[in-house]
């Protein structure tokens, strides 16, 4: 069967999102998405915290900050470490059981890998809804995925509930981790979707900033 799922989605638990669970939920299931990857900044909290608090499919993952970019890390259950090489991180990512993709591996602003990515990746994210400058970032990484004959993904990197599902991955799977991996790592999946549109690009960074001085004021009290 085909599934449409958002490989890449932020919640609150990282720094930089405004998206709680039943907000990731509500959008998801509005766009029609069958699932969702929740890959939180450098924590497990925020997958773990989902999965516990809606039955919605939910792969668990996180994005790594490496020395040398980004990385996801999909159905990883233990916290993988950051500041460590492109390759060590890969690495830690196999030996716990995940596999490890290259996100937005060619733009601008979000710790891209660029030169680092390497065919020991499982994957490379050619179309990441938040790139910028989106066409020429996506043609980018769509050379970087074909030059290591690696297979293609899709996810919004949404911080902000609205836009999840901008971007998503088309999957032939059963609906289980085990078997959407498979078919991930299999080349059974097609990236799909658009850039965020600026309104929502400009809604997000004034949400963002209030989340900012709301948290500023209460440390000052």
């Amino acid at each position: 069967m085909q599934l449409k799922i958002d490989l890449h989605v932020h919640t609150y638990y990282s720094v930089d999102s405004l998206i709680t669970p039943d907000e990731l939920v509500f959008y998801a299931k509005k766009r029609g998405l069958d699932g969702v990857a929740v890959v939180d900044h450098d924590t497990l909290e925020g997958t773990l915290k989902t999965a516990e608090k809606t039955d919605f499919f939910v792969i668990p993952g996180m994005e790594v900050t490496s020395k040398n970019g980004h990385v996801v890390a999909l159905n990883v259950k233990e916290h993988i470490p950051k500041d460590l090489s492109a390759d060590e991180t890969v690495d830690e990512i196999h030996e716990a059981g995940g596999i490890a993709i290259a996100c937005h591996p060619v733009t601008f602003f979000k710790g891209s890998l660029g030169r680092y990515t390497s065919s020991r990746f499982d994957a490379v994210e050619t179309i990441n809804a938040s790139s910028f400058p989106f066409r020429s970032a996506s043609s980018k990484a769509e050379k970087l995925a074909k030059s290591f004959n690696l297979p293609r993904v899709a996810g919004t990197d949404a911080h902000y509930g609205p836009v999840i599902g901008c971007a998503y991955t088309i999957i032939e799977a059963e609906p289980n981790v085990k078997a959407i991996l498979d078919a991930i790592v299999k080349g059974r999946c097609e990236p799909a979707g658009t850039s965020i549109s600026l309104r929502m690009r400009f809604e997000n960074q004034g949400r963002f900033f209030k989340k900012y001085l709301k948290k500023k004021g209460r440390n000052a009290s």
